[in-house]
């Protein structure tokens, strides 16, 4: 089978000749169908212009990003906006609800969108609230409810249109211990019970305990990957930690 992403030798310059940084540098990598993976690396190495790359925010300098059998480092227009509005779903650090919606409306908008005729997005609306333990707040409004739960409304949002793959770029950051555990636990519901393929970028060992497999990059390369296999999540937690030591990080940034 085919994997669901895959990346190709990209490499990727920001400046001007005269001064030029290279951000990324010959990166290949595949994530397969239904895999939760995340990308660890230290400020600066690249795992966030990595995201950047995939969610066509940016584009490669060089290489290919295959997504669902489509290189779509040679989209454009409408084609590229069609394929980030079906294929991709975000979650991001600072939540990105909008204020002026209540969270019924926030998760419901990617359907409004794509035209969904209101019964089917009221039946899907409730069904992912549901899973995600939310229904009780979906008549609220962001500013009423807590920032844990402010992520679980932006995770049904970024999964209601049953996207290809869920970019998850530091999901946890602003989110107490609690918050962010219970969070992580969302994301094992995506993964395990909705099937959702993830891909999460962190520098927070915790965090990508959860993941299924972590891929380390260092100096814009990919330096190494562990899965997790039968290892428990402590277990793996262990292994991430001896990688990240081994990297030359300071444990502590990674906790």
């Amino acid at each position: 089978m085919e994997p669901i992403l895959k990346i190709d030798k990209i490499e990727k310059y920001y400046g001007s000749r005269s001064s030029l940084t290279k951000a990324l540098d010959n990166v290949s990598l595949e994530i397969e169908n239904q895999e939760f993976v995340a990308i660890m690396g230290a400020s600066g190495s690249g795992k966030t212009t990595l995201l950047n790359c995939i969610s066509t925010i940016d584009k490669v300098t060089s290489g290919h990003i295959i997504m669902n059998g489509k290189d779509i480092t040679k989209l454009k227009g409408n084609e590229l906006n069609k394929f980030r509005r079906d294929e991709l779903g975000f979650i991001f650090q600072d939540f990105n609800l909008l204020d002026t919606l209540t969270c019924y409306e926030n998760i419901a908008l990617a359907l409004t969108i794509q035209n969904v005729k209101f019964k089917e997005i009221d039946n899907r609306v409730k069904e992912i609230a549901k899973k995600l333990g939310i229904l009780e707040i979906l008549k609220k409004y962001p500013y009423q409810i807590s920032g844990g739960q402010k992520q679980r409304v932006a995770s049904a949002r970024a999964v209601i249109t049953n996207p290809k793959l869920v970019l998850a770029d530091e999901p946890t950051g602003a989110l107490d211990s609690k918050s962010a555990r219970q969070l992580l636990q969302v994301f094992e519901v995506l993964n395990q019970q909705l099937k959702t393929t993830i891909l999460l970028i962190t520098h927070d060992a915790f965090s990508a305990s959860y993941a299924n497999r972590v891929v380390f990059i260092k100096d814009g390369k990919v330096f190494h990957e562990i899965y997790k296999g039968s290892d428990t999540r402590k277990e793996f937690f262990d292994k991430i930690i001896d990688v990240v030591t081994l990297l030359g990080g300071d444990v502590s940034d990674a906790l």
